[in-house]
């Protein structure tokens, strides 16, 4: 049978995607673009990220001696070449030792440099001479949508150097920290985030570090889709001066406030932050703001409330720290009070946290 030419173009047109799809792909060299981006970040970024082990020292009913106990284990990153370890506050709260475990395997004691319980975050220091270390590439939060890649490298259940993919969720959260302050501006993220991820770094698509992986919300305590990032945008105002001081240097008002706060505006009907005292020799002292103070038959007379600062609304005194945190010492505030049913203003100074 005489078949034309162009017949058989034609047929063999047809059956090149059959034959082409029945021939076995190499899977050593395929991979989708999605994958070689998440190899490329993982080979990367993993030799950033170490291993916490926290241990405290534990008296036995039968014993005097003292036995290291492990509390648990958490994630953290390498900052710098120096040996500056970034992690949660919470991984290393109460350890009497921390241990930083390098990808290579190696462990080195981590001594404490700074801590930030209100926005969960701590510095650690290891001693690791001729180790050339792989600090983390810290990248921009500011630039994270929803919906965004991002990838989380951390020892989830003790589990070394495991990676989960997913995007971000949401931006502009809130979550309570160690000490009940807000974390204001965290990222909510849906890739998978455990128990022992605490610490661990949040990455984008370029491997860069864009947050610090902190906690989840789950009723199991295991992943259930939501997890939390502190930002990094806050992470790299945070860590110079933990490095610097061992603490944030936050100023102060020149005030003290009454403890169980919540307590007495509710029972006093108000909002705003109850000014227990002022500082002696502060502005507020010497320009006559008044605390607390008794009446003759014993009764609780209250002085000012703070109830604005610069024109921001002063609610609590979450609200007054996030204000007076932006502002460095000796930087000029306007106070604005509430005392005897009046309106007080006041123009107070900063004064530059005490030395601890």
């Amino acid at each position: 049978m005489n078949v034309s030419k162009p017949l058989l173009i034609g047929l063999a047109l047809l059956l090149a995607p059959v034959l082409s799809f029945g021939q076995p792909q190499d899977y050593a060299t395929f991979s989708t673009n999605d994958e070689s981006n998440n190899i490329q970040v993982f080979k990367s970024t993993s030799p950033s990220v170490v291993n916490i082990t926290n241990a405290r020292l534990v008296r036995s009913f039968y014993s005097l001696n003292p036995q290291e106990v492990p509390q648990g284990t958490g994630t953290g990153f390498i900052w710098d070449k120096e040996g500056h370890i970034v992690t949660n506050y919470h991984v290393v709260q109460q350890a009497d030792r921390v241990l930083v475990t390098l990808q290579d395997g190696s462990t080195y004691d981590a001594q404490p440099v700074g801590l930030d319980p209100s926005r969960d975050l701590s510095v650690l220091k290891i001693d690791a001479p001729g180790v050339d270390l792989t600090p983390i590439v810290p990248g921009d939060s500011d630039l994270l949508e929803v919906g965004r890649k991002v990838i989380a490298i951390g020892n989830p259940f003790g589990l070394d150097t495991t990676m989960t993919v997913g995007v971000v969720s949401a931006l502009g959260r809130e979550i309570d920290s160690v000490n009940r302050r807000k974390i204001r501006d965290v990222i909510q993220t849906d890739a998978a985030i455990n128990p022992g991820n605490s610490g661990g770094p949040l990455l984008n698509s370029l491997g860069q570090l864009v947050g610090v992986n902190t906690a989840i919300y789950s009723p199991s305590g295991a992943s259930s889709g939501i997890g939390f990032a502190i930002p990094v945008n806050t992470v790299k105002d945070v860590v110079p001066e933990l490095i610097q001081f061992g603490r944030v240097q936050t100023p102060i008002l020149g005030i003290t406030r009454v403890p169980q706060p919540d307590y007495y505006r509710q029972l006093w009907g108000i909002e705003g932050v109850i000014v227990l005292d002022t500082v002696e020799g502060s502005d507020p002292d010497r320009l006559g703001m008044r605390g607390l103070s008794r009446a003759t038959r014993g009764r609780i007379l209250l002085g000012d409330v703070i109830v604005a600062i610069d024109g921001e609304a002063v609610r609590n005194e979450d609200d007054l720290a996030s204000i007076i945190e932006q502002r460095q010492p000796g930087d000029t505030v306007q106070v604005r009070t509430v005392r005897d049913n009046r309106l007080h203003e006041y123009e107070v100074e900063l004064l530059a946290p005490p030395n601890q």
